[in-house]
């Protein structure tokens, strides 16, 4: 099941396989389709943001698709700071800030493969950020968690309120989180069925904005055979690869299972992978309250020591 919360996508990182891999001349570099108005990059050649103003070729039907451009416009091509990035403007391309913020913190990670981000925090609890994390949490819908808050009520309340309050917490370094609601839903295929944790509107909204912040970090380390829970990349990519390697002569598939892999998941472990790449102090309290909230089941709050709940914002799907 591919997983893209929000408006991510790969900021210059590996093409997707299949019809986005080969170009007109049969080559394998790779462009994503740029939409006019919309965010835009190239690939891997230059990682400036490109621009087509004309589509040239039979080929080349949709304005940059593939590699038949015949006027581009280069956006830029130096490293965009995460501070100027949002009042960025080319003629009529205006950059999406929330988009442009991502774009520039992949850039920094990928020019600097030892960089550890230090100034994290404060973007967090942007307004725009926290506007567009409430909006990837809208769109998916979902039911209340254990304060029993629907996102109707939140609507009623009064959105722009509530991401006030949010702000203002983090920013003060006040927020915590509430223990999730534990459901189970059933195992496709088997009598088992899967733990599912519910956090509340208000944490699920925190919890996409910190993804929205730390996503294009780690992405920039990712490999191009990596595709589990990835913007804008999931299953049906592997099984393309799948396709290609079979016509070149592959007749070999591994198939591996972790049991229990987010249960397992140490919680030291995880923050010491996850400092690797972070030491913004604000943005590992975060982490580290969220780990141990807990879940609430039957009336009773267990908070395990290691484990990562399965069903809110900041951890994948297994289905």
């Amino acid at each position: 099941m591919e997983r893209c919360d929000g408006d991510s996508g790969n900021w210059g990182g590996p093409p997707r396989p299949g019809g986005l891999r080969t170009g007109a001349a049969g080559s394998c570099a790779s462009y994503n389709r740029v939409i006019p108005g919309k965010w835009a990059r190239a690939g891997w050649a230059s990682e400036a943001a490109v621009v087509p103003r004309r589509a040239g070729g039979q080929h080349n039907r949709r304005p940059g698709k593939g590699r038949c451009f015949v006027d581009v416009q280069v956006v830029w091509r130096d490293l965009v700071s995460a501070v100027s990035a949002g009042s960025t403007t080319s003629g009529s391309l205006k950059l999406d800030p929330v988009r442009a913020l991502q774009h520039a913190l992949y850039r920094a990670a990928k020019a600097g493969p030892g960089r550890r981000f230090h100034a994290l925090g404060d973007k967090v609890h942007r307004r725009d950020v926290l506007r567009r994390a409430w909006v990837t949490v809208r769109r998916n819908s979902g039911a209340p968690g254990i304060d029993a808050t629907t996102l109707a009520e939140v609507e009623e309340y009064g959105v722009d309120r509530l991401l006030g309050e949010l702000a203002a917490e983090l920013r003060e370094g006040r927020w915590r989180p509430l223990p999730a609601r534990r459901v189970f839903i059933p195992k496709p295929g088997v009598a088992e069925q899967r733990p599912l944790s519910i956090p509340s509107v208000r944490d699920r909204i925190v919890q996409a904005a910190l993804k929205i912040v730390l996503e294009p970090v780690f992405e920039a380390d990712m490999l191009s055979c990596s595709f589990g829970f990835r913007p804008k990349r999931g299953a049906h990519d592997a099984l393309q690869v799948l396709v290609d390697e079979a016509w070149r002569g592959r007749r070999w598939v591994v198939e591996t299972d972790i049991a229990n892999c987010f249960e397992a998941i140490g919680h030291e472990k995880l923050m010491q992978a996850v400092e690797e790449r972070v030491c913004d102090r604000s943005v590992l309290k975060l982490l580290r309250a969220m780990l141990p909230a807990g879940v609430m089941e039957d009336g009773q709050v267990r908070r395990p020591v290691s484990g990562t709940p399965q069903g809110g914002v900041i951890t994948p799907p297994t289905q």
